[in-house]
């Protein structure tokens, strides 16, 4: 089986993480769509041009030594906007394994918040996906309800929300027995 570690929409993806518990099988891996991190792709491209452009104009009133350093500074910044966002897109995902759904969130390079819930606490579950490009693309958000104090989870944009869903609730109706 091939490693399919920067796709959106993994079946049976063979990784482990953090929260791995012995015995668990790992039936889906999500991320956001690659369609909705074309914003920060198109900016970067954008910079990109923009620092040539910028280039060509200043060249002349700038000295090579100044100038370099400019291009030193603005080469940093845009290059870590790209990998922040990168990394915000890599470490959102949510797993959809045998015995529960995780979400996890990464916000920043030291935080991320992880929201579990066992299939056996999962109320509702609910899938909002209007407008063009969702349904051309075919993303949406879901919405996993859960009983109790426990925290809900949402998988934002992620790809194929029907099928998704589809999923969970096979596994819910294996779990319950109905």
């Amino acid at each position: 089986m091939e490693n399919k570690v920067f796709f959106s929409y993994c079946l049976y993806p063979e990784i482990k993480f953090e929260t791995y518990e012995p015995g668990e099988k790992i039936i889906l891996l999500l991320r956001a769509h690659p369609f909705t991190q074309l914003s920060w792709i198109l900016y970067s491209v954008f910079s990109l041009i923009l620092i040539f452009v910028v280039n060509i104009i200043i060249s002349s009133f700038f000295a090579i030594s100044q100038l370099f350093l400019l291009n030193c500074f603005m080469a940093v910044f845009l290059l870590s906007f790209i990998w922040f966002n990168l990394l915000n897109w890599y470490f959102n995902v949510g797993i959809v394994t045998n015995r529960r759904v995780i979400d996890i969130d990464f916000y920043a390079v030291l935080y991320r918040e992880i929201t579990v819930a066992r299939l056996d606490k999962i109320q509702d579950i609910t899938v909002k996906s209007g407008g063009y490009f969702e349904a051309f693309f075919n993303y949406g958000t879901i919405f996993i309800q859960t009983a109790g104090t426990e925290a809900n989870i949402e998988f934002a944009d992620i790809p194929r929300p029907a099928e998704v869903v589809q999923m969970i609730e096979k596994l819910l109706t294996k779990r319950h027995g109905t």
